[in-house]
């Protein structure tokens, strides 16, 4: 992160702007707009930016820019067509440790105007470090069409209520957990609406209501690309007070999450130190004992292979409640990002999943039910008993011949594909110093796979 988003009160600060023209005057306006003190310095002014002065809504300076200039300076703004002036006053503001935004160039920027959504007092902000102003606005404008234009209506009524409610409910989590059910109730679209005496009328049942015990909710982040994280577990993310994540789990979803949400780790990778099962059973019990909402994070999908029903079972026995929100399991992800259709008409009819995690050293399996050439055997974590996972098939019958294709890190960009024979996978994989996480897709469909320039799914 090259700039760290803030919101600063420029409110009486004095603000330079250096240049007089149609740019400096897009600044102008947005510093006027945050109450701020400004000064322009230029030889000359458009017409627009004379008048603002006349009319006494900022002071102008007719005369060439001098370091000095930005002494005592909340903010600079150098906004001229001359890139010496704008150098100069980059070099000056720096020396000063003051703020400054030369106007489309971001390498003599300390500070940059980002494109502004206005509900006021709501506030957001998109920038994208100076690289593409243009892009920023249209991101802007994907996030306006889903705000409500009252919106900050709707801060305000909650700002007039926030004494209340800190009387009422003394912790932290459950004032954070009331303010999310007040917000998507009727009291939010009362509150936009106008209907300010019904509004006060329903927040103040909501708040006198005894407050729900926690609650878990079971999400599947599916196989690893972000996006691929279903509208409805991104809700139930952004609302969680902990979040449970696995190994599988990427970064970039758990950026999803609030900022002051707790982010615990209990993830299982062979061969390290993990998680055991029972512990992360009594953490999700504690969690939503103690009225915490917990978010459950599993990679792919909570009930393949993903101990899913054991979890819900332990707390059903605790009395908890319990949601499960579906993810794209890693079959599903990796054969469409590989181009791989795990069912074709007149080749596979049906699809087994079966993991290929080694119990006790061997892999636990009814090894003749998969010599089927009508189906399709998809194999997870299948990478460290791939040779014997191969040799138990052919031992069952399965053709030497038939088509295989292992993929790592599936839906991911740095994803990787072993296409191979059954009788060729593991040595192919060891060739190609596959690590992991993997997939393999065993069967008739890998002859139909597509291998455009243009990957599936992405």
């Amino acid at each position: 992160m090259e700039y760290l988003p803030l919101f600063i009160d420029l409110r009486g600060g004095s603000c330079l702007v250096v240049g007089g023209g149609e740019v400096a005057l897009r600044k102008i306006r947005l510093l006027l707009r945050a109450g701020a003190a400004v000064e322009v310095i230029a030889p000359e002014i458009c017409d627009a930016i004379g008048a603002l002065a006349q009319a006494g809504s900022l002071h102008h300076l007719r005369r060439s820019f001098e370091p000095a200039d930005v002494s005592g300076r909340v903010l600079v703004v150098a906004a001229t067509d001359d890139a010496r002036v704008n150098a100069e006053a980059h070099a000056a503001a720096g020396a000063a440790g003051v703020l400054i935004n030369s106007v489309d160039d971001p390498s003599l920027s300390s500070a940059i105007f980002p494109s502004i959504i206005d509900r006021d007092p709501v506030l957001v902000a998109v920038s994208t470090g100076g690289r593409s102003p243009t892009l920023a606005r249209f991101v802007r404008g994907w996030i306006e069409e889903r705000l409500p234009a009252r919106l900050g209506v709707l801060a305000e009524f909650l700002h007039a209520h926030r004494r209340r409610v800190q009387e009422r409910l003394h912790s932290p989590d459950a004032r954070q957990k009331f303010w999310q059910r007040a917000i998507e109730s009727d009291v939010g679209e009362l509150a936009m609406a106008g209907r300010t005496a019904q509004a006060d009328a329903a927040f103040r049942e909501l708040l006198e209501a005894d407050i729900p015990r926690g609650s878990v909710t079971l999400i599947g982040a599916g196989p690893g690309d972000p996006e691929l994280l279903t509208l409805k577990g991104l809700r139930a993310l952004r609302r969680a007070d902990v979040v449970l994540y696995d190994n599988l789990v990427s970064r970039e979803i758990l950026d999803y999450a609030r900022r002051d949400a707790e982010l615990v780790y209990v993830g299982k990778k062979r061969r390290f130190t993990s998680t055991r099962q029972e512990a992360i059973n009594e953490a999700l019990i504690t969690h939503a004992n103690s009225g915490r909402d917990v978010v459950r994070l599993k990679g792919g999908d909570p009930f393949i292979f993903g101990r899913g029903g054991e979890e819900i079972e332990t707390l059903a026995e605790q009395g908890i409640g319990c949601t499960v929100i579906p993810g794209i399991t890693a079959a599903l992800g990796s054969a469409s990002y590989a181009g791989v259709p795990l069912t074709y008409r007149g080749v596979a009819q049906s699809v087994r999943l079966v993991t290929g995690h080694r119990a006790n050293d061997e892999v636990n399996v009814n090894w003749d039910q998969f010599n089927d050439p009508t189906q399709t055997l998809v194999i997870y974590m299948g990478l460290l008993g791939l040779t014997e996972i191969t040799e138990r098939l052919i031992g069952a019958g399965m053709s030497t011949e038939t088509p295989a294709l292992l993929i790592e890190r599936a839906t991911l960009s740095d994803q990787r594909e072993v296409e191979a024979t059954l009788a060729t996978l593991a040595v192919r994989a060891t060739e190609e110093d596959i690590r992991g996480p993997t997939i393999v897709i065993i069967g008739e469909v890998v002859r139909y796979r597509v291998t455009s320039p243009n990957p599936v799914g992405q």
